[in-house]
């Protein structure tokens, strides 16, 4: 990859095809992308005018500003009979040589997002995040306003870049009867999606993924706990509550 960046703003290309659909149709797919890191947390997909469907950028006269960035010209995406107003910003001038000539889409107004053939979910992966899964004979105890309701010495511990350790335990080390099942569901672009369970009343403190994605299929069923929120021993000693977003 070559990078350049301009302040905050990073860019970097990826060889990576990267397609974004709406209305059931690809309105850009490209082998010459770019990864534009607008906040430091993720990047977001930059295509090459010459790479979207010409009819799929219909101008609204109006221009939206960036001090990094510039002046882009906002476009309603179209494709057949769907529509994302002012869903895609043109960068034909930009003080960012780079994202010159390039189209920036919303991520959530389109509906689908693929590199390769594979769906992403939630907004561009970092090149620079990487997830490890491990196991680890560890004891580590959870406890719930003093309450344990987990208690494991076979975890999976997750290292994920920019986040704490998160352990993963087999329900069979957890006490069920102490959880509850809500309606939240989330979703991420390294694991897949998440169900929630409420613990002593305490909403959405501990979640699993059924089906995670490959790169982190070695947490499939088991339970984490928010450990910004409760109380966790590893080896008998108390952990430091993490502080993040989160929290």
């Amino acid at each position: 990859m070559d990078a350049t960046s301009r302040g905050r703003v990073r860019v970097e290309r990826t060889a990576k095809r990267v397609r974004t659909y709406l209305g059931g149709r690809p309105v850009a797919d490209t082998t010459r992308a770019l990864l534009v890191w607008e906040v430091p947390y993720y990047p977001t997909y930059y295509f090459p005018l010459e790479d979207v469907e010409p009819s799929a950028l219909k101008p609204t006269g109006e221009t939206s500003h960036s001090p990094s960035r510039g002046d882009a010209e906002v476009h309603t995406v179209v494709s057949g009979a769907a529509q994302a107003p002012g869903a895609a910003l043109v960068h034909r001038e930009s003080p960012l040589e780079q994202i010159r000539g390039h189209v920036r889409f919303d991520w959530d107004a389109m509906d689908a997002w693929f590199e390769e053939d594979e769906e992403v979910y939630v907004h561009a992966r970092d090149p620079y995040t990487r997830v490890d899964v491990l196991p680890s004979s560890r004891h580590v105890r959870v406890e719930v306003d003093g309450v344990t309701v987990a208690d494991s010495r076979s975890p999976r511990i997750l290292f994920e870049t920019g986040l704490p350790p998160r352990y993963y335990l087999p329900k069979t080390d957890v006490r069920l009867d102490l959880l509850e099942h809500t309606d939240t569901v989330t979703r991420c672009p390294y694991k897949g999606t998440a169900e929630y369970w409420s613990v002593n009343g305490r909403r959405d403190l501990a979640w699993s993924y059924r089906t995670p994605l490959p790169e982190s299929r070695g947490i499939a069923g088991l339970v984490a706990f928010y450990d910004e929120k409760l109380d966790v021993y590893v080896d008998g000693v108390l952990q430091e509550r993490p502080v993040t977003k989160f929290s």
